[in-house]
């Protein structure tokens, strides 16, 4: 997949906002977006704008080191964004999600480092997935304001086989990414999904043991 022009990617940027917004992954002025530009920048959501109500003017352009290029403020998690595509040359979009339920399996195991789905069906939503009969891990790591302690407790963890191409940060939000805009939308999409599989699943079993 090649990367988009600015143009292109604010477009696109805003497009995906007002639908994970829509879906309730969006609440307040919190996520951020990234796409990987042709001219080897990158357009990121600017910090503090409500996601279901960003306009082109709210996507802005950064350089390889996370500095602005031209107007605006990269969010502050722009350093995240950057990780990814350092590490994976061929993701082109950075999608980053608050959901209730990612954020609650994150505190629900406080001592977790990573949770396993096995044997749904919505695993072939991942790349490289073409049965339901796998594995797929997505790590759990600690929040904290200092991007490079995230970044330094995940990057291991990323690079491991079976690890799905996306991240939780305990208390804060979900990470997923993608070759362009609609496969890390739809990676987002099934762990999300995924997520809420699994804690209705642990809801009846406990409903039924009482």
């Amino acid at each position: 997949m090649t990367a988009m022009d600015f143009d292109a990617a604010r477009s696109a940027l805003v497009a995906v906002g007002r639908r994970l917004d829509a879906r309730g992954w969006a609440p307040a002025t919190s996520g951020n977006y990234s796409a990987r530009l042709d001219d080897g920048s990158f357009a990121v959501t600017v910090s503090g704008r409500h996601k279901g109500r960003l306009t082109e003017d709210d996507i802005m352009r950064v350089d390889t080191e996370g500095q602005a290029i031209g107007a605006g403020k990269p969010s502050a998690e722009t350093a995240l964004h950057l990780a990814l595509y350092r590490s994976f040359p061929d993701v082109n979009a950075v999608l980053h999600g608050h959901s209730p339920q990612a954020v609650g399996l994150s505190r629900a195991v406080p001592d977790a480092t990573e949770w396993v789905f096995r044997g749904h069906e919505m695993l072939k939503a991942f790349p490289g997935i073409t049965t339901h009969a796998a594995e797929v891990r997505l790590p759990i790591v600690d929040n904290s304001q200092d991007m490079r302690d995230i970044e330094a407790a995940v990057g291991p963890a990323l690079v491991a086989e079976g690890v799905a191409p996306a991240y939780l940060i305990r208390s804060h939000g979900l990470y997923a990414w993608g070759r362009d805009l609609d496969e890390a939308e739809r990676v987002l999409e099934a762990t999300e999904w995924l997520i809420a599989a699994e804690l209705a699943e642990r809801g009846f079993r406990n409903g039924m043991s009482e």
